[in-house]
């Protein structure tokens, strides 16, 4: 790969801080988009990295970049420090870099069918609601009263 020049790095570089500015820091990215525009920071992205780069610092500025959803899970997402959210309400906490992993991916499908059976119940989807109040069982979209009659 031929040696970067002054001009590339600084574009890169502006990139990068356009798209942190524009991102609340970049609180707003995913982690790993955050990660990736450390590595452009730093200069190590290769043509193809500088070209996504190019692509991610567009979305930013036209105002369409969307933080992809946790594992592709409609309305899950994950902060920097590895806080899981269901839409906006904190639900469970996973340790970075297990998070990314597939064990990570199965829980997090099953964090996902629990929040969606609380809110079908009416229930806020919390830490608390979704974790440690949950029971084994506790899985039917009619919640206790279906357990009443199986009783």
């Amino acid at each position: 790969m031929a040696e970067r020049g002054m001009d590339e790095i600084h574009s890169t570089c502006d990139m990068a801080c356009d798209i942190l500015q524009k991102t609340n820091d970049g609180d707003d990215l995913d982690p790993i988009q955050l990660k990736f525009i450390e590595d452009a920071v730093n200069g190590f992205l290769n043509e193809k990295g500088i070209q996504l780069l190019k692509e991610l610092h567009k979305l930013v500025m036209d105002g369409k970049y969307k933080k992809p959803p946790f594992h592709g899970i409609e309305n899950l997402s994950i902060d920097h420090v590895g806080y899981i959210y269901w839409k906006s309400h904190q639900v469970e906490h996973y340790e970075i870099p297990w998070a990314y992993t597939e064990e990570a991916h199965q829980a997090a499908i099953e964090l996902a069918e629990r929040c969606k059976i609380l809110e079908s119940r009416g229930i806020v989807p919390t830490n608390r609601t979704a974790i440690w109040e949950w029971e084994e069982g506790d899985n039917s979209q009619s919640g206790k009263a279906e357990k009443v009659v199986e009783a």
